[in-house]
């Protein structure tokens, strides 16, 4: 891929089970957020979704269509802002992402499919890569408020634990900081972020 993607960061959700706004919460030495943003500017340029205001300086874009629900209709506004460059969407609870692993899910890229890495046989729709062709797709389920899975009923590239360990990857890139119980087990699994 030669054209860099846009990169959405999903920060809307209400992190009910964290008990505050994830964005915010320190991981390390720094706001969970930051280190999210971190990668994604070292990719491509990158979109907030589903805030009223930026997020560390990045800026925010509201749903498509507006008022919908869930992360579809963040993908949506993505793929809307794109200009034709695929989408590489991302979680702000990640901030354990890799770089490396987020260039070889773009090296894979198509113009029809999206490219979502696997893992215990769930599908990672939140570290992964959608290309322009899916718009009018997600702008459906987004509209009728369906799961972004239900995007993945038109075909995908599905990158199996044989195809990313040898990436170094160990699953850390998509490893969600939903509670502050997640949040001990991933520092015990995977130390500070950046490390």
């Amino acid at each position: 891929m030669t054209e860099r993607p846009l990169v959405a960061v999903l920060a809307g959700g209400r992190s009910a089970r964290m008990g505050s706004d994830k964005a915010h919460v320190p991981v390390g030495a720094r706001p969970m957020a930051s280190w999210v943003i971190e990668v994604a500017l070292s990719i491509g340029d990158t979109v907030v979704i589903g805030r009223m205001d930026p997020l560390f300086g990045v800026p925010a874009i509201p749903d498509d269509p507006p008022g919908g629900k869930g992360p579809a209709a963040g993908l949506s506004a993505a793929l809307a802002l794109a200009g034709g460059r695929d989408v590489v969407l991302l979680a702000v609870d990640q901030p354990w992402l890799r770089p490396a692993t987020l260039r070889h899910l773009l090296d894979r890229s198509e113009a029809a499919r999206p490219v979502i890495p696997f893992h215990r046989g769930i599908p990672q729709v939140t570290c992964a890569v959608y290309p322009a062709a899916l718009a009018g797709v997600v702008r459906e389920a987004a509209e009728a408020e369906r799961s972004i899975r239900s995007v993945l009923d038109h075909g995908y590239d599905a990158v199996d634990p044989e195809t990313w360990r040898p990436w170094g990857e160990d699953g850390r890139s998509w490893y969600s900081v939903d509670t502050p119980e997640s949040l001990i087990a991933g520092l015990a699994l995977f130390g500070p972020p950046g490390t």
